[in-house]
């Protein structure tokens, strides 16, 4: 399906080849050509307004939401043996990320930054750069701290690096080249205040969106903000998008952007027992867009 943003692109490719007779731009050409012209006047853009993919009942979804400890409780029931492997979990949830990633940010190709974390959160990161540069974007992963005990990450690492992702150890100098930063740095695990390097990627962030205007997608939970009561200690990060995993966290409740749930692999007997529910994922999506949480949920 044609993105809603481009259709107009279209309407007016086909009119140039019929009026003029420009038979020989090809659509594809003139897509590349002019496309980023459209979406340069603002990169916000990107992430802005429903998916067109939601489903038609998405302002009634209610699914529920998750506390830090019911989150680390219910992944570890998800892997209790017999049952997922971490690399399944991450498999999915990255798959999701990068599907959601593709619905706010659509073609000609986009340049994105994936800041990854040394958990599980910046496992979902890697895989979601890995998907995304076959989805046709380009993929810059930051991946400063690596776990050195546990091969599956060097597994992760070696599939960008095969398909010719850079993951560096620090930030990139300029910053005011990418369409979309992905913030995957801390999951449901986090407590406390963001340390180095990562205060100082925050920061950089959140840099980006002020003075570049560019979109930030946090993953799971937004980076530095208490699972359960949100951005309490006056950070002040604010993603535009937000992509739950399994189940919103409660810290979700306030926040204020678009907000997409993926990790279609939660079982019925689990949901039951943390009251949440899987959303109507359409077909073979791996994510849907929610609605915004409603003011009184606080």
């Amino acid at each position: 399906m044609v993105p809603s943003i481009l259709r107009p692109l279209l309407v007016t490719s086909f009119a140039i080849q019929n009026s003029f007779n420009f038979r020989s731009l090809s659509l594809t050409r003139y897509l590349k050509t002019f496309a980023p012209i459209c979406y340069a006047s603002s990169k916000r853009n990107l992430v802005s307004g429903m998916s067109t993919s939601s489903n038609a009942e998405s302002s009634e979804i209610d699914i529920g939401y998750l506390n830090a400890k019911d989150a680390y409780n219910l992944d570890v029931e998800l892997m209790t043996t017999p049952g997922f492997t971490l690399e399944q979990l991450m498999e999915l949830a990255g798959l999701s990320v990068a599907q959601a990633v593709y619905e706010v940010s659509p073609p000609p190709e986009r340049k994105i930054l994936i800041i990854c974390g040394p958990g599980n959160n910046g496992g979902d990161g890697l895989v979601a750069a890995r998907h995304l540069m076959h989805f046709g974007h380009k993929c810059i992963v930051v991946y400063p701290k690596r776990p050195t005990k546990q091969p599956h990450y060097t597994n992760l690492v070696k599939s960008c690096e095969d398909l010719e992702i850079p993951v560096l150890d620090g930030m990139p100098e300029d910053l005011s080249t990418f369409d979309v930063i992905v913030d995957s740095i801390f999951g449901f695990s986090f407590t406390g205040t963001p340390r180095e390097p990562f205060n100082n990627i925050l920061k950089d962030m959140m840099l980006a969106q002020t003075e570049y205007n560019i979109p930030i997608v946090s993953v799971d939970v937004p980076s530095g903000w208490n699972v359960d009561e949100g951005d309490v200690s006056g950070l002040g990060f604010m993603p535009e998008v937000l992509i739950s995993l399994t189940a919103p966290k409660l810290c979700s409740k306030t926040f204020k952007g678009r907000h997409f749930c993926g990790g279609r692999f939660l079982p019925p007997a689990l949901a039951k027992k943390y009251q949440v529910r899987m959303p109507p994922y359409s077909g073979t999506d791996q994510f849907m867009e929610l609605p915004p949480a409603r003011s009184e949920e606080k």
